[in-house]
């Protein structure tokens, strides 16, 4: 207990302080029969720790911190016998100590809400009976069952059953998700509605929420280079007060009012100027389903200039889905063409044939004698008929007349052509694409009235990029890049002094997110590595975060800039203040402590930015 007193433990030090309350207010209303002044239990409760703080930063650490000038404003008042003015200094210093945290405390709440999502059983089948078993002990591949109002254990698939997904706390998304059979669910959401089945595909210690978790425990561990250049200021701070001290004493005779100009040099607004803005600005994000690494990052990511996009994964959806039905024989009506593909592609493993088995209902109808040519298509007897797809200079080669089906529009808007034929002859023509998410063009805009100019990055082909780009409204293209490409190309924009930031999710991007001025990695899908490698994390598999993401780095970056502006200000006037009579030492102690509490009310304000869409 008294190791924790003198090392300012935020629960003692609120009973310090509230006990400190009716001695400060004896002691300033007339202290009468008291045998010694009552504000030396202020003294002594809130004053001895900040003395013991700055000795053992001086001698242990040999580092000159806000407590120092403290310290010297506090002992020089006891010198003169002003017991009140050192009681309120170390009661006001205390009292800033106390709302500093209590900031910190609230910033971090956003934070510590995936700590505490952290699911402790699952629900599964050992034996032959179902079984709740701790999570730690589910292997990949196992089958769990998720009851309504319950969260989800883990990462993995839904196998059977249909639900609503409740992923607010994860990704800030305030309406819940319908899922169904092959969907995705996140550990940590909560399921609403249905009881489902699902296949794990991921263990405890690598689930999306503990991947978060990591994030979120290194999120403000480092300090942004404006907070060490604070610190070095506070040091040149305390020898130009002890020098405006020395001066006011000498030129005027009055040692009160040297002591009056140590109270209110004390840099103590001006060090609490950036951490508790920073910690404010991450707790937001944090709430908002963004996930800031450090202080250090924070500040880079308020400087964007450009924004480097993948396509694959963050401006698309990252799969296959079919955008036009063409039928190509006065027998065949669309669905026809979409029922026939779909029962043929039923078996198919390949990403397109899966989007075409998807997209239509099958059930009911009879496949047999099931033959896939890999990459190329399949044949299948679908309700005694003989049925081929695959790409056009497949079913060429089977003998089947596919002229009626060629055609540059699908090359020209990167997709790409599946023939449909059945009994010999060509019934239709299906066009799958890598459909281009639906608020990608709103989401760029935004950006863009930010200052900020897209570009686009892919290893993709020419016709496909271009076709994203038109209708996401992005000027410049890059094509058929291989990862290293796209970090030669991120570092030519860092060195020639641009602020660029990478947006991406998969391995691929790994390398240009590291190289980039900032890094932002998509969360929900993302793989590790990328995740790993961001400075931020938009733990939702969607851009529609980043206008607020880049706004709010910004807001904070000024906020710091008005805090630092504001406490500086506060301190130079009552210096002047003090030299010239007019602030006392307790009066002095009140003005500057005032400062300091202006300045975290100021940066608690940032808790309360949301992100308007």
């Amino acid at each position: 207990m008294f190791f924790r007193w003198l090392n300012n433990d935020s629960r003692i030090t609120l009973v310090c302080v509230v006990l400190s309350i009716p001695p400060l207010l004896a002691s300033l209303f007339g202290w009468g029969e008291w045998p010694v002044d009552p504000a030396w239990a202020a003294i002594l409760l809130c004053g001895v720790p900040i003395i013991f703080g700055a000795g053992r930063g001086l001698l242990l650490e040999h580092d000159i911190k806000a407590d120092v000038l403290v310290s010297l404003a506090l002992l020089a008042s006891l010198v003169v016998g002003e017991y009140f003015a050192a009681g309120e200094v170390a009661f006001i210093m205390q009292l800033g100590t106390l709302l500093e945290d209590f900031t910190a405390s609230r910033a971090n709440a956003g934070i510590e809400k995936l700590v505490g999502l952290t699911p402790q059983t699952a629900r599964t089948e050992r034996d032959g009976k179902e079984a709740i078993v701790p999570v730690e002990e589910v292997t990949v591949g196992e089958t769990l069952t998720v009851l309504a109002g319950e969260m989800i254990p883990l990462d993995g698939t839904i196998l059977s059953g249909e639900t609503t997904i409740d992923t607010s706390v994860m990704t800030g998304e305030s309406v819940p998700v319908e899922k169904s059979t092959g969907d995705a669910v996140m550990s940590g959401t909560i399921n609403q509605y249905g009881t489902f089945t699902m296949r794990v595909e991921k263990v405890c210690s690598d689930s999306a929420l503990q991947r978060m978790i990591r994030l979120a425990q290194a999120a403000d561990a480092d300090k942004a280079p404006i907070v060490r250049l604070a610190d070095r200021w506070a040091t040149w701070l305390v020898a130009i007060a002890l020098g405006c001290a020395i001066v006011t004493w000498l030129a005027t005779g009055i040692f009160l009012r040297a002591v009056t100009v140590l109270v209110v040099f004390c840099p103590c607004a001006f060090i609490l100027a950036t951490p508790t803005a920073v910690m404010a600005g991450l707790a937001n994000a944090a709430r908002h389903g963004v996930l800031v690494r450090s202080g250090d990052a924070l500040e880079r990511l308020a400087r964007i200039q450009y924004a480097a996009f993948d396509k694959t994964g963050t401006l698309t959806w990252g799969r296959p889905e079919i955008i036009a039905v063409d039928t190509l024989s006065p027998d065949f009506d669309e669905a026809a063409v979409r029922r026939l593909s779909a029962l043929a592609e039923k078996r198919s493993e390949h990403p397109l044939g899966r989007a075409i088995a998807a997209a239509s209902p099958t059930d009911g109808g009879s496949v047999t004698d099931f033959t896939m040519f890999a990459g190329r298509g399949v044949r299948a007897i679908v309700e005694k008929h003989d049925v081929f797809v695959g790409k056009l200079d497949f079913l060429r080669e089977q003998g089947i007349d596919v002229n009626a089906a060629s055609s540059m529009e699908w090359e020209e808007a990167g997709a790409t052509a599946i023939g449909v034929a059945c009994d010999g002859v060509l019934c239709g023509r299906i066009t799958l694409a890598d459909a281009m998410r639906s608020d990608v063009p709103e989401v760029l805009n935004r950006i863009k009235a930010e200052g900020i100019t897209p570009l686009l990055l892919t290893g993709d082909n020419e016709a496909a990029a271009q076709a994203i780009a038109r209708q996401a409204g992005i000027q410049e293209v890059h094509s058929g890049l291989l990862p290293e490409d796209k970090q030669t190309l991120i570092r030519k924009y860092t060195e020639e002094g641009k602020a660029i930031a990478m947006i991406g999710d998969g391995v691929n991007d790994a390398l240009a997110l590291r190289s980039a001025y900032a890094g932002i990695a998509m969360g929900g899908i993302g793989s590790d590595i990328a995740v790993e490698s961001a400075d931020a994390v938009l733990v939702e598999d969607n851009v529609r975060r980043l206008p607020y993401l880049f706004s709010l780095m910004r807001k904070v970056m000024g906020n710091i800039k008005q805090n630092i502006i504001l406490s500086l200000l506060i301190n130079f006037s009552a210096v002047v203040l003090s030299a010239s009579g007019i602030l006392n030492p307790v009066t002095g102690a009140l003005v500057h402590n005032c400062g300091s509490v202006l300045v975290v009310v100021n940066a608690a304000r940032l808790l309360g930015e949301r992100d308007v869409r």
